[in-house]
């Protein structure tokens, strides 16, 4: 039996290769996912729309009880809803998170939690408002993603409130903005320095940069701080943005324009003055553009340097390069409207869909083998019961890890400085691993493995 899963198994992968992006069930059971954010270790933490946030662990399994349950305060209709959702960088040692959703009023709400003695569990009571920004009536464009920024403070996305575009070119309006805090001030929050209307008679000060639309999703290169910010277009265009994040004041056009195309210029600035998207697609490829993260992790070589989105209305991935050209994957079977990404502290991706399902991300040609090279031997492989890794190269490693394909870690154990590892392999189901070593310096070193 096992041998014919084995082959089965291996025609399912190959029958894949053409296909380098794909995408595999890491967890199921989320009502309405609206991000999915890591606190520097690794859990992952989804945030649903009702106003639920729940912990999802390294191996695939979700929590029974809630991170955090803020159902009562959270008004979910349409576009409304617990929208974001924010660790704070000393997390680790002051238990600060941040969430952004819309209260019954129909007004956005940033707020702080901490959480309890019990890693696994906030403490719901102790929020505290940092910021309330009326909404018009309408119950759409309310952008919701949050992110701290390489310099320390607090980015939020909001949108232009779903009128147009009247707001978004308004200097003394928050709603089709770029926000940036400073919530380490000793106060309820402060305003850096460095934002351009700080202190003018004219701006207002919480204000990073104007012209959004919608920013539902946006987010920092783990690497070199770039910020990408997918702004929801209007009526034909969906557009990527990629700047430096420490230059401040810019103006990203909305409603002036629609991407790179004039949508109503009566009173704005000149073009010159405006920041146009590294890239753009019109709505023949889609409606609305969930934007992700550019790719800064290990186990994949093939994605580096690409940053990858999504549409509501397209059941597939896109990426683009670092000449904004971008490419699409095939679609994938299912029914899939993808409303948010997810980045894990190892700076793997993952994508959530509306109906409830976090998949994790692959390179489906698993084009990835650097023991052979780097001086290690793995045997045998396939394997049944046990396999030898031997270090040739003197390497001091200290730590394995097993992870299946659809990125859920089956295994992981401490290594002495030996030249020969023996492992148990007996327990691991038919199907292909990776398994990767960790030596004292952080170097990471991945090698297929069969199951046969």
């Amino acid at each position: 039996m096992k041998r014919i899963l084995l082959v089965a198994f291996l025609f399912t992968v190959n029958s894949m290769l053409s296909q380098t992006i794909g995408i595999q069930s890491f967890a199921t059971g989320f009502t309405s996912p609206t991000e999915v954010v890591n606190a520097g270790d690794s859990r992952l933490f989804v945030v649903q729309q009702n106003g639920i946030i729940k912990i999802l662990n390294s191996n695939g399994v979700t929590n029974a009880t809630a991170f955090l349950n803020i159902s009562t305060l959270v008004q979910n209709s349409g576009e409304q809803g617990l929208l974001g959702l924010a660790f704070h960088p000393n997390y680790s040692t002051n238990g600060f998170f941040f969430v952004n959703y819309i209260n019954p009023s129909g007004d956005t709400v940033i707020a702080r939690y901490t959480v309890s003695g019990d890693a696994s569990v906030a403490n719901a009571s102790s929020a505290q408002i940092v910021l309330t920004i009326d909404q018009p009536s309408t119950t759409n464009h309310n952008g919701g993603t949050m992110k701290f920024g390489p310099d320390g403070f607090l980015y939020i996305g909001m949108g232009d409130g779903g009128d147009g575009g009247a707001r978004s070119q308004n200097l003394n309006d928050l709603l089709g903005k770029m926000l940036r805090i400073d919530v380490n001030s000793g106060t309820t929050y402060g305003i850096p320095a460095g934002n351009p209307y700080a202190g003018a008679t004219t701006g207002a000060d919480e204000i990073w940069a104007i012209g959004l639309r919608n920013p539902w999703k946006f987010s920092f290169n783990r690497t070199n701080g770039d910020l990408w910010i997918a702004d929801v277009g209007q009526s034909q265009v969906e557009e990527i943005n990629k700047v430096l994040p420490t230059t401040a004041g810019l103006n990203y056009g909305w409603r002036c324009y629609e991407g790179n195309s004039v949508y109503n210029n009566t009173g704005c600035p000149g073009m010159s003055t405006m920041t146009f998207p590294f890239a753009q697609y019109s709505h023949a490829d889609g409606c609305s553009i969930t934007g992700g993260y550019a790719y800064t992790g290990s186990m994949y070589p093939n994605f580096a340097n690409k940053y990858f989105f999504a549409d509501y209305c397209r059941n597939r991935i896109g990426t683009v390069n670092s000449a904004g050209v971008i490419t699409y994957t095939p679609n994938f079977t299912g029914n899939n409207n993808f409303t948010t990404f997810g980045e894990d502290f190892n700076g793997e991706l993952y994508i959530a869909s509306s109906g409830g399902t976090v998949y994790k991300i692959i390179d489906t040609s698993l084009n990835r083998d650097s023991f052979a090279h780097n001086g290690f031997l793995m045997a045998p492989n396939p394997a049944d019961e046990r396999i030898v890794i031997s270090n040739k190269n003197g390497a001091i490693l200290n730590h394995l890890s097993v992870i299946d394909l659809s990125g859920k870690l089956v295994m992981e154990m401490p290594l002495e400085n030996t030249s020969e590892h023996t492992i148990d392999t007996s327990f691991l189901e038919t199907g292909m691993y990776l398994v990767r070593l960790q030596d004292v310096a952080g170097n990471k070193f991945t090698s297929k493995l069969s199951i046969r």
